[in-house]
């Protein structure tokens, strides 16, 4: 048996382990990297640890610590409340306000994962307060982001228009980014729909006056948060008193009883200082990110601290809030990724299937491939690595080389919402008052279900209609 198929089968039983035995998947693939890397790849520690997403690592904490103090000093509230103003009360509109921001975000520079990292924990934040599907809010805010990421001025748009000028093939930037921002509206439309966004609608308008505070006013209003679902019978069918007649008074929404107890104080949209201070570190942020191209993790990282300092009664618990077996699970899986990079694991799949001499079925696998693999590495460092693969085939002239790159843009981004993928974890590590384990396995269905179906909707319509 080849050392490459051994790799591979080592990752299925990592797999089936974490699922079958709840042992943290991170703390399985750091086994699993020394073992192959030691017995099968001849690794030392050094090529063992080539692979450890150090940047990601950085990313994950800092983004988590500075979010958790923005949690305790109030600041999400004040968010909350503000993107309740901004759609004049229609919850069901903030999921898509989330996509666009994340989208405008990747459309005009910043990466992916820094878009994600900015966007994810108030979206999520939102979700708990209102009874929002955070597996829907989460892949809204990761397809926004991929939506807008292959604009001409972005980087995932610059990096794969340079390989297709590199490689000397037939290129068309709009078309690339045309066809990843339908991609991921449509899919992010199926997503809305699925997971609960008709009763979104259905729950009507809340009250600007009554957003995040307690209580009833009158008939209409909120009285805190509420799960999924958990809508008075009459807003359950979308039918009030007064709806009965054609009013359009917003129904009303009320807790679930099992909900957390996050309805913030009468008080608590109020800016304080410490609000304040945290609001201006999110945009330093962003600043920071979009402007002046320094790391999204050590730039938060900074800023935590230097909230910490100043008020260290709202931050005392925060670092004790960020998402450990998260960084765990994530560093540790891509730790192992990393080695079968190192022992040619992915190129020789790649290669394999590049050498196939049927161009539609060649077309198809390495869709399948660059979905794959992106799921639980860089995006385009495999499309880096598959473009070029599909060159031979691409030469031939049967297949289209501008609809095969859209292509394989789409299969290798829209599976980042892989909770093994960078913004994945990022949603994952976000997303508060959850169970994250039961998070954890919903974004992993959901990333299963992407890899198996777009990858093969994306070579139906952009391939085939090109081929011959």
């Amino acid at each position: 048996m080849s050392p490459e198929l051994i790799s591979i089968l080592v990752l299925v039983v990592v797999f089936v382990i974490a699922t079958t035995r709840s042992v943290n998947m991170g703390a399985l693939a750091f086994a699993a990297a020394f073992a192959v890397g030691e017995l099968v790849a001849d690794l030392d520690a050094d090529g063992i640890f080539a692979g450890f997403p150090g940047d990601l690592f950085v990313v994950l904490v800092g983004v988590t610590y500075l979010f958790a103090i923005a949690r305790a000093n109030g600041t999400t509230d004040w968010l909350v409340h503000a993107a309740i103003r901004l759609v004049r009360g229609r919850v069901a509109l903030i999921p898509w306000v989330m996509f666009a921001l994340a989208g405008a975000l990747t459309g005009i520079g910043a990466v992916s994962p820094a878009a994600v990292a900015i966007v994810a924990p108030v979206a999520l934040s939102f979700a708990t307060r209102y009874g929002i599907s955070p597996l829907m809010m989460g892949a809204m805010v990761v397809h926004g982001a991929q939506g807008g990421g292959f604009s001409p001025i972005s980087i995932y748009g610059t990096i794969v228009n340079g390989i297709v000028e590199r490689e000397k093939l037939p290129g068309n930037e709009i078309a690339l980014f045309l066809a990843s921002l339908f991609a991921n509206i449509a899919i992010a439309g199926v997503v809305f729909f699925v997971c609960g966004g008709r009763k979104l609608w259905r729950q009507g308008v809340v009250l600007e006056g009554d957003a995040g505070t307690t209580g009833v006013t009158g008939s209409t209003g909120i009285t805190g948060p509420s799960d999924a679902g958990a809508v008075s019978p009459a807003s359950a069918s979308g039918i009030t008193g007064s709806s009965l007649k054609g009013s359009n008074t917003p129904t009303k929404v009320v807790p679930h009883p099992d909900a957390p107890n996050t309805s913030p104080s009468p008080g608590a949209v109020r800016l304080t200082p410490a609000r304040v201070a945290t609001l201006a570190s999110l945009v330093a942020l962003v600043v920071a990110v979009l402007v002046f191209d320094l790391d999204a993790g050590l730039t938060a990282i900074t800023l935590a601290v230097v909230l910490s300092t100043v008020w260290p009664a709202d931050s005392k618990k925060a670092v004790g809030e960020i998402a450990w077996s998260t960084v765990l699970l994530i560093c540790g899986v891509l730790t192992y990724v990393g080695v079968l990079d190192e022992m040619g694991t992915i190129t020789w799949a790649g290669e394999g299937v590049g050498g196939i001499g049927v161009p539609l079925l060649a077309a198809v696998l390495l869709c399948y491939i660059g979905a794959l693999v992106s799921a639980f590495a860089s995006s385009v460092g495999i499309m880096g690595a598959l473009i070029p693969l599909a060159v031979p085939f691409l030469a031939q002239g049967e297949i289209g080389a501008v609809g095969m790159v859209c292509a394989l843009a789409v299969s290798a981004t829209v599976v980042d919402v892989s909770p093994f993928s960078t913004n994945g974890a990022l949603v994952l590590a976000a997303a508060p008052d959850v169970d994250r384990e039961r998070f954890f396995r919903q974004l992993m269905i959901y990333g299963g279900i992407v890899v198996a179906v777009v990858p093969a909707v994306a070579w139906l319509v952009m391939v085939v209609p090109g081929f011959g």
